[in-house]
């Protein structure tokens, strides 16, 4: 007979959680994103089809959801019809003018008003860990400061596949497709690629591509920004603050995260967006901030940090099994002008 005291220890996932699931209770969760990785939990827990369950969940929530107000036939008056008609040929009217009027005043269309010519120069651009969107062509090169060295990218083909040759080789994304790839051969998805326009006959429109580096890359940024570094007694939180070490400057430093189970994890470095995963058990998660990091995890003690700065590496152990926890490791500064490395759990 199985127990949710007992699932709730095997999962490390809160009991309230459980029952709001057995229960159907949405409430109890702080969003929709926690409820569905814990519903996936429970669900391999029990030995049922995680993906049916999952499945059943959003049939039921389109079910549920009112019937949108453009499907309603609203009746019309009776002038609706005379009306209809003489905006339509209003309407007629106008594109008929318009239209002669660009024939009119149309140039010929001469050889060199193509998108892109034969002989346009390669541009080089450099990745950070923001999104970058560009239409690129073949040739261009995409490069990436880390700290291995620069990785080099470099466009191979924009005529019905984008293709990109990387140092593990040629990856290839259709239109309108999201991929992940390794491109420095560690074993781990390094940075998503999707196309949103690409030409199937001229190979000199190029493509438009958005790409961003997963945080497994260390990108090489600037230096810590010493003017946004808060003074200690700026710190609003009523929880003790965790020192992690100190020094008369502050520089950047790597965050190393092991999931030993599931959680749902969000993060925002810097002054950059937040950006949400689910981890499973034996997942890895790599942050290079400069002047901190926000955490937010469904199942704090599912997850095992590593701090690592002025070549010194420092373990942390947060939270408790099945706490939902946010948290701030950052650079403050003293009031006798140090600067601490900090752990401040948030309310």
């Amino acid at each position: 007979m199985l127990s949710l005291d007992a699932a709730s220890s095997a999962l490390t996932i809160d009991k309230k959680y459980l029952e709001g699931l057995e229960a159907e209770d949405n409430g109890v969760f702080p969003g929709e994103p926690y409820m569905i990785g814990f519903m996936k939990n429970y669900s391999e827990y029990l030995d049922l089809d995680s993906d049916y369950i999952l499945k059943l969940y959003h049939n039921k929530k389109i079910q549920e959801s009112p019937v949108p107000e453009g499907l309603f036939e609203r009746p019309k008056a009776s002038f609706f019809w005379p009306v209809l008609i003489a905006s339509i040929s209003l309407i007629v009217v106008a594109v008929v003018t318009v239209v002669l009027v660009l024939v009119l005043r149309k140039k010929p269309v001469q050889e060199d008003d193509t998108l892109l010519s034969g002989n346009v120069k390669n541009h080089q651009y450099e990745l950070t860990d923001q999104k970058f969107e560009q239409r690129v062509y073949v040739g261009d090169q995409l490069r990436i400061p880390s700290n291995s060295g620069t990785i080099v990218l470099t466009v191979k083909e924009t005529l019905k596949s984008f293709g990109l040759d990387t140092p593990s080789g040629v990856f290839y994304t259709d239109l309108a497709e999201e991929n992940e790839f390794d491109i420095n051969g560690d074993g781990s998805s390094d940075l998503i690629v999707y196309v949103s326009d690409i030409s199937s006959s001229d190979e000199k429109r190029g493509a438009e591509v958005s790409l961003l580096l997963r945080h497994s890359v260390s990108v090489v940024g600037t230096e810590t920004s010493v003017e946004n570094i808060p003074f200690a007694d700026e710190i609003q939180s009523k929880h003790p603050q965790v020192v992690i070490l100190e020094d008369n400057r502050a520089y950047p430093f790597t965050l190393n995260a092991t999931f030993r189970a599931s959680c749902v994890f969000r993060d925002k470095i810097d002054f950059g967006s937040s950006v949400e995963s689910y981890f499973s058990s034996g997942e890895q998660f790599t942050a290079n901030p400069h002047n901190g990091i926000r955490l937010w995890m469904s199942n704090s003690n599912a997850v095992k940090f590593t701090i690592v700065a002025d070549a010194k590496s420092y373990d942390l152990e947060i939270g408790k099994s099945g706490q939902v926890l946010v948290q701030d490791i950052k650079w403050i500064k003293d009031t006798d002008g140090r600067y601490k490395l900090v752990v401040i759990e948030l309310d």
